[in-house]
């Protein structure tokens, strides 16, 4: 299908921007890689009247960190998040998880906030915000607001945002290099989306998990974390007699969808084989940094 009319803008500064989007009274669009955004406007899912096109922007294309923390800009593409040697030495998790996102091609154009902001449940970044305590920066006439990414997703390809408001940048936590992690993921094919999902971190104190993180994904209207998943954990070593318990409180407590994808029961085994796996590498990721001298 071709799109509906629409108007299309590139200012050059976030001020500009602002401006832009509040002109248009709640119906426009920002774009930046389109890999989400255009193939809805050609379905006229969505037909905005104004294409703000923010790519003009200098200010939004870094990956900055400061303080243990990782800023990455709304034109920061997929690309640049999976070769960003600072991601791959302080978040191996964001780089191995970022992957798995689609084909190369999406890679070159999408951008890590379009893909949190677009709120897809089955997507690898809005998952990863939550796991890493995303704070996500919005903009508008107004002025500038933070909002933790625990309450951003309001559910299935919704988020928190104003009609006026834009993404500038996101800030996620980096990992101390005692953590561990493990990123298990399951599509029919390679860059398809997640049927199931699986990202956890954690550290070793005394013999037992410390600072545990669990999230998922696919398995519910938004992406999930888990914190009844990290309580059981925490303070514990993680044993076989754990990942039992952990598996048995996901299948008590998820609800995921029946799809032409994946039956609900297909969902709910596949969260916990992958949880298995998870976990494992996981801890022994965590082991190996005590053991080192």
């Amino acid at each position: 299908m071709k799109p509906a009319p629409f108007d299309f803008v590139r200012p050059t500064t976030i001020s500009a921007a602002s401006e832009e989007l509040a002109r248009c009274g709640g119906d426009g669009k920002i774009i930046a890689g389109g890999q989400s955004l255009m193939p809805m406007i050609n379905f006229r899912l969505v037909k905005p009247s104004v294409l703000v096109d923010i790519n003009g922007i200098a200010d939004l294309s870094q990956i900055e960190s400061s303080g243990g923390r990782l800023r990455l800009g709304a034109t920061v593409r997929h690309y640049m998040t999976a070769t960003d040697p600072l991601i791959q030495e302080r978040i191996p998790i964001l780089h191995e998880a970022m992957h798995h996102v689609a084909h190369l091609t999406v890679r070159n154009r999408g951008t890590f906030c379009g893909s949190v902001c677009h709120a897809d449940p089955a997507a690898e970044m809005p998952m990863m915000a939550l796991l890493l305590n995303g704070q996500i920066t919005a903009r508008s006439v107004r002025g500038e607001r933070q909002i933790a990414a625990a309450d951003f997703f309001q559910g299935s390809l919704m988020n928190s945002l104003e009609p006026d408001e834009f993404v500038t940048s996101i800030e996620i936590d980096e990992l101390s290099a005692d953590v561990g992690w493990g990123f298990e993921e399951f599509a029919k094919r390679h860059g398809d989306f997640a049927l199931a999902c699986v990202a956890t971190t954690m550290s070793i104190r005394d013999g037992a998990a410390c600072g545990a993180r669990f999230a998922m994904m696919g398995v519910g209207e938004t992406p999930l974390r888990l914190g009844s998943v990290e309580a059981l954990i925490e303070g514990r070593e993680v044993t076989p007699d754990l990942v039992n318990e952990v598996v048995e409180l996901l299948n008590d407590t998820l609800r995921p969808n029946t799809d032409l994808h994946a039956s609900a029961d297909y969902r709910r085994h596949l969260s916990g084989a992958l949880a298995r796996r998870a976990l494992d590498v996981a801890w022994r990721r965590a082991a190996r940094s005590v053991e080192q001298p």
